[in-house]
């Protein structure tokens, strides 16, 4: 039997890289799977059809994370769509680099708001339908550890994301709903490839760095998503899993 089988996940930011990764792992393991999108549709339809075609059960709704409104649609579909919610992850994130000189308040706020109150908002929202023995997993970053220069805000957002993964693991523990936090090493997505860091001399350095001697890719994340998710990973919550290769 599949490891998730009858449970229905929710995943944000899932229209491409690591969160349309986990979204297909987890529909592979027996999931039904809300994906999300903010501005990318075709590529969330894509991900939907995917699921779909490999026999999977998916549903598609868009919006902004940083909209209570919005999460509260997301968690809504859920219900309405599969009637019942088990999997939590927030992925939807933003980034961007700059030196202590360069920092604007508008980065802050988009990246602070994204990455930080959007995780709030949709488990606020999720955590009114969540059922017992739910797991909720934040994609935060092993970027907390390596701290490198011009990742302030980036690195502060992350952190904040480590912080609330700890308070929220003990104030849902009575309900039997785990809370853990998966922290990706440097890995190839569409982002990087549009941001121009793949094949960059910043990439050849982090591969350098990592010892299994490779970027990582969103299927790494994905399978360890699907543990956490599972009853696999019962007795793991509070805990922050470095998934790089080794970079730290």
């Amino acid at each position: 039997m599949a490891k998730l089988e009858g449970k229905v996940a929710l995943v944000t930011g899932a229209s491409k890289g690591i969160g349309a990764a986990i979204a297909k792992a987890l529909a592979a393991e027996g999931a039904a799977v809300v994906v999300t999108y903010a501005s990318s549709q075709s590529a969330a339809e894509q991900v939907v059809a995917a699921i779909r075609q490999a026999g999977g059960r998916a549903a598609l709704v868009g919006g902004d994370v940083t909209k209570a409104a919005d999460a509260e649609k997301f968690a809504q579909t859920a219900i309405d769509e599969f009637g019942r919610l088990d999997i939590l992850v927030n992925n939807s994130g933003v980034y961007a680099f700059g030196a202590i000189e360069e920092i604007a308040e508008e980065e802050f706020h988009r990246q602070f708001n994204t990455n930080v109150l959007g995780l709030l908002l949709v488990t606020q929202a999720a955590s009114r339908h969540l059922s017992e023995g739910a797991s909720v997993i934040n994609i935060s970053s092993s970027i907390t550890t390596l701290l490198p220069p011009a990742t302030a805000i980036y690195s502060g957002t992350k952190g904040a994301v480590d912080a609330i993964t700890g308070v929220l693991a003990k104030e849902l523990a009575p309900r039997k709903i785990r809370v853990n936090a998966i922290k990706p090493g440097y890995t190839e997505t569409e982002g990087t490839h549009s941001g121009g860091i793949t094949g960059s001399d910043m990439e050849k350095n982090l591969v350098a760095m990592t010892p299994l001697g490779r970027a990582g890719q969103p299927d790494d994340i994905a399978d360890v998503a699907v543990f956490l998710a599972s009853d696999d990973s019962r007795w793991i919550t509070g805990e922050h899993l470095t998934v790089s290769g080794g970079l730290s």
